[in-house]
């Protein structure tokens, strides 16, 4: 299943996108956890009491702001949550 946090406003669409069937198979023990430098992850078990990644409530509304720091409007690399999900199970829309 896709999970999907974030919002749409004048600006564009803010979402972060989580695969959680590749996050419960995670290698590399979920370290996307660590990975971002706001602390926007954690851990949590769903429905089906597997162990997934979210987005925490806190950062819902303000994606643009605070993955910032990682996504500047030039000169970007990879991102460093991107980057440390080695199964690629989180994308962002913008």
């Amino acid at each position: 299943m896709i999970a999907n946090y974030g919002y749409k406003d004048g600006s564009g669409e803010y979402y972060i996108s989580i695969d959680t069937d590749q996050c419960i198979t995670c290698p590399v023990g979920r370290a996307c956890l660590g990975a971002c430098p706001k602390g926007m992850f954690e851990s949590m078990v769903d429905d089906y009491d597997d162990e997934v990644v979210h987005v925490k409530e806190q950062f819902r509304r303000s994606l643009a702001y605070d993955c910032a720091e990682c996504k500047p409007s030039t000169g970007r690399g990879p991102l460093p949550c991107a980057s440390a999900c080695t199964p690629g199970a989180i994308g962002h829309s913008w």
